[in-house]
């Protein structure tokens, strides 16, 4: 049996995440206040007591999500020892981290300038994102590609959910099509911008520095990277797919097949929340699938 861990991306967040980690493990307060210090602001804090609102923020969700689901993989000890792993977008930070591709530190001095990144081209570009849901994958490409302007698919989440992205009146015109073409709903979701579409491009850029100049090891095991749904293990590889993820769509459904193509029998969530068990439930039933609990 192969066991596969899975980290969750934007949207896991919650108010009071991590408390508890922090008031009863010496590794994870220590890994809270180094993170503190390398964002130069109190994220635990924000964490521990922020509103919804203020954990909402990208600059603060992104660390905050990567610096949890990495402290729940440290604190499993040596129970952590996965036969692969994938993270959903941002996700992918917290997975090579928990698999020693990328040090705590220099994952997390990534995912703040990621998160700065992205929440300056989504300044630059008003935008948006949106749900589309019981169409097959195809229906909703082909839409996407008729559409005047910027819209494109980017979060193959499971059979039957798309998220697609794009520039405002795009993504609007795309879920008016979707509607007309037989989808069970067309949700225009509440987020900052156009993440994994081309108007992620100046973060791409920006970003893509910042990770050259970044030292990735070969992880300990094959990390199945968002961009493509495929095992990777060469930290060349990792990187370049790395700088392509703000850009491209995040192909979980394919790489979660893939995973099962490849013997993953039971897949682990680490991280806040359980978004992922949920999607991978939603790809194969037959997946055993739970999260990880200190309690």
């Amino acid at each position: 049996m192969s066991k596969a861990y899975v980290f969750p991306g934007q949207g896991a967040q919650y108010p009071g995440m991590g408390r508890d980690l922090y008031d009863n493990h010496k590794e994870a307060r220590e890994l809270f206040d180094t993170a503190d210090r390398v964002l130069g602001f109190e994220l635990s804090k924000i964490m521990f007591e922020g509103t919804e609102e203020e954990l909402k923020q990208t600059k603060v969700t992104q660390p905050a999500i990567f610096t949890m689901s990495v402290i729940m993989a440290k604190l499993l000890g040596n129970d952590f020892q996965p036969d692969m792993v994938a993270g959903h977008s941002l996700g992918e930070f917290s997975a090579l981290c928990a698999t020693g591709a990328l040090s705590f530190t220099d994952a997390l001095t990534l995912v703040s300038k990621r998160a700065m990144a992205m929440q300056k081209a989504c300044e630059q570009n008003p935008s948006t994102m949106a749900a589309i849901l019981g169409l097959d994958d195809e229906v909703v490409e082909n839409i996407c590609a008729d559409i005047d302007g910027v819209v494109v698919a980017a979060n193959y989440n499971c059979p039957g959910q798309l998220v697609i992205s794009g520039t405002i009146s795009a993504v609007e015109a795309a879920c008016t099509k979707a509607t007309e073409a037989g989808a069970r709903r067309a949700l225009v979701l509440p987020v900052g911008g156009a993440f994994h579409s081309p108007l992620m491009e100046p973060a791409r850029a920006e970003l893509a520095a910042a990770i050259e100049a970044t030292d990735i090891d070969t992880p300990v095991c094959p990390v199945y990277q968002n961009s493509v749904a495929k095992a990777v293990q060469n930290p060349t590889e990792i990187k370049k797919n790395l700088i392509d993820q703000l850009t491209a769509p995040v192909k979980w459904t394919q790489s979660v097949q893939e995973m099962m193509a490849d013997g993953a029998t039971h897949f682990v969530e680490c991280g806040p929340g359980k978004t992922l068990q949920g999607l991978i439930k939603k790809i194969d039933r037959a997946n055993e699938v739970s999260g990880v609990s200190f309690e």
